[in-house]
């Protein structure tokens, strides 16, 4: 025990003559030391409270604080009841949050202005144990003339910080009494109070970034108690549900997913439940992707119910697939008449959401103009899904595009359901290529699909409604195919609602110029170290092929020769290598085969060292000729030097 009347020197010794004993606590004499400094009253120590609004702002900032101390202080409390001791509690400025003792104590704390909304810090009342334990961050007991000023000297304070979550002092706990009583008991009860406090405090954090991160989550979280009742639920849950908490906790939650096994209760052996599954919401039936798990954590009965709607994860199925379009009209280039209506009625139909027919050869840019309609349409921001129907095993057929429900394909019942095609299409576009490949037998389900926009799983027992728009491609005649029984009428007239014909490149020989340079460019820009032009030759040769591949043997064929060649310009030596051989022997037979040097060279320079009218009076291509001259090593622009020197002559 401190000796109360030794300490009394010491107080007065520093307060009127300025020597400090070395005995004083070092936090205790630095306060003093500020005290002097700051001009503080040693008479004074009775604290100064602030309005009622101010002081509810304070409280409502340290509501956590005040939450979390409260039931623990009640319990210090309970002990120290009759014993004349006065808890406080305080923010991390010092001022008074709550306070618990009995009538004396409270009144004579009362004399002191001890109550709450008052400023308990080292210039406003003196060095006290509240401002040591905050200003110094550390637990302390302080005892009569320890305190700075002289009204405090009846009481003993024991205090102790109390921590935020990265060690900021964010408040402080005290507990005061009369001198007489001093106890070193005392500072190790605040001290344990407090670190409780500190305790709660993170579980409440925790708890509050737990909470957050379920009600930021865009799948609907329900938790289940005793009798599969809700006893929590995330706001999206609510909002998918169309039901408040109250309309959630009486409701036996089993009813709303009717395609759950509940009996089964995997999740209560360790397991867990995972499937898409039909959800009764206010506004009717919902599929979702569900996840049932038990939550130890919070009790054995406690059940975690995820679910998240059908279209987000479709979505993320879309996104890590690929299932987008990235054409656009910009990416088309044609200067041919026939072209250009057939892309400015594109244009026009991307608005419509009526179902659309492409008809081209093979490489023609079928699903470029698709992607491109879709780019153009209200459905640009939803998926675009392309099936090539041709590549699809007929047994495959139906579980490809209408997908299956859990346990209908053999293997066994515990086989996950997954969405087809069509379902992953939602809100945006399905591209049927090469629909003529569809067997027939199959082409009445697809009939009904595309007539309803509505689909059943294998196995399932309800249609999906889906909005989706249908543009399918084929490299034949369509109309053709249906007059002669090799596709279903029915269905090709409800394809082809609106129809778009794209002519094969052979009929709009312009655009083999304009493709081959956009074509190059595109090229340049990905390999500037091996940039390159073409020459007239070069593009003379391209425009004399009838292209049967068209577009894309085109793109393939400049490809061939930019990577192939050496030197920086494309010329006739290159042209070879953009068309293939077999086409381009299969292409001179066609016109004669091949013919002497003589000959050539005779039809050559009676045009001039012209190309062009060399080929026609030959009667061969402009392609089949640069080869001709290719392989004969003649010098077409040496000739037309000779050719030109003899007619200036």
């Amino acid at each position: 025990m401190k000796d109360q009347r030794r300490l009394e020197e010491i107080w007065a010794k520093f307060v009127y003559e300025n020597e400090l004993d070395p005995s004083v606590q070092p936090a205790v004499a630095d306060g003093w030391r500020r005290c002097k400094e700051a001009g503080v009253n040693p008479i004074g120590g009775r604290g100064r409270r602030v309005d009622d609004e101010v002081f509810e702002s304070i409280r409502e900032a340290n509501a956590g604080l005040i939450d979390a101390a409260m039931p623990i202080m009640q319990s210090v409390f309970d002990i120290v009841r009759r014993t004349g001791f006065l808890m406080v509690l305080t923010d991390g400025a010092g001022y008074v949050l709550e306070t618990m003792g009995d009538e004396r104590i409270m009144a004579k704390s009362g004399d002191l202005r001890f109550v709450p909304g008052a400023l308990w810090d080292n210039a406003s009342v003196g060095t006290n144990a509240i401002s040591v334990a905050l200003d110094s961050n550390t637990a302390i007991q302080m005892a009569g003339a320890e305190h700075y000023c002289r009204t405090h000297h009846a009481w003993t304070c024991s205090a102790a910080p109390i921590h935020g979550e990265g060690g900021e002092v964010i408040g402080c706990l005290n507990m005061s009494g009369d001198a007489a009583d001093v106890h070193d008991h005392t500072l190790a009860v605040v001290l344990s109070a407090a670190i409780g406090i500190e305790g709660k405090l993170s579980i409440q954090r925790n708890a509050e970034l737990m909470r957050s991160a379920l009600e930021g989550s865009a799948d609907g979280i329900v938790l289940l108690g005793d009798g599969y009742r809700p006893v929590w639920s995330n706001s999206a849950a609510r909002k998918l549900l169309g039901m408040d908490p109250a309309g959630l906790s009486g409701l036996d939650f089993r009813s709303l997913l009717p395609d759950v096994d509940w009996a089964a209760r995997d999740w209560l052996r360790g397991g867990s439940f995972t499937d898409d599954v039909r959800v009764k919401t206010s506004d009717g039936v919902v599929r979702c992707s569900a996840a049932i798990t038990q939550s130890p954590a919070l009790g054995s009965h406690t059940i975690n119910v995820t679910l998240k709607k059908q279209k987000h994860v479709l979505a993320t199925v879309n996104k890590l697939s690929g299932n987008r379009a990235v054409y656009t009209f910009d990416d088309i280039f044609t200067a041919d008449p026939a072209m250009k209506k057939t892309t400015a009625l594109a244009a026009r139909y991307a608005h419509y959401d009526g179902n659309i027919l492409i008809e081209g050869e093979s490489g023609t840019g079928k699903e470029l103009l698709a992607q491109a309609i879709h780019n153009a349409g209200s459905r640009s921001g939803g998926p675009f899904v392309a099936v090539n129907c041709a590549s699809l095993h007929r047994d495959m057929l139906e579980q490809e595009l209408f997908g299956c429900e859990s346990g209908a394909l053999p293997g066994g019942a515990r086989q996950d359901g997954a969405p087809g095609k069509f379902e992953l299409a939602r809100g945006g576009t399905l591209f049927l290529d090469e629909i003529s490949d569809i067997p027939i037998e199959f082409q009445a389900k697809l009939l009904r699909a595309v007539e309803t926009h509505r689909i059943l799983r294998i196995g399932g027992t309800q249609e999906i409604e889906l909005d989706i728009r249908i543009i399918a491609s084929t490299n034949r005649r369509l109309g053709e195919l249906a007059a002669s029984g090799a596709f279903r009428d029915d269905l090709f007239y409800r394809l082809n609602v609106l129809r778009l014909e794209i002519p094969p490149l052979r009929r709009r020989p312009g655009d083999i110029r304009i493709c081959a340079e956009r074509f190059l460019e595109r090229l340049n820009r990905a390999d500037p170290a091996q940039s390159k032009t073409m020459s007239e030759d070069f593009l003379e040769g391209l425009a004399g092929y009838d292209w049967p591949g068209n577009v894309r043997e085109l793109q393939n064929g400049v490809e061939r020769a930019f990577y192939s060649t050496a030197e920086p310009v494309l010329g006739g030596q290159s042209l070879a290598l953009a068309i293939p051989e077999p086409a381009a022997a299969k292409q001179e037979a066609a016109h004669g085969g091949v013919r002497e040097h003589g000959e050539v060279l005779a039809a050559l320079t009676l045009c001039g060292g012209d190309v062009e009218q060399a080929a026609g009076r030959l009667g061969v291509s402009r392609a089949t000729l640069y080869r001709q001259i290719k392989r004969l090593g003649i010098d077409v622009k040496a000739l037309r030097h000779s050719v030109s020197n003899l007619s200036e002559g």
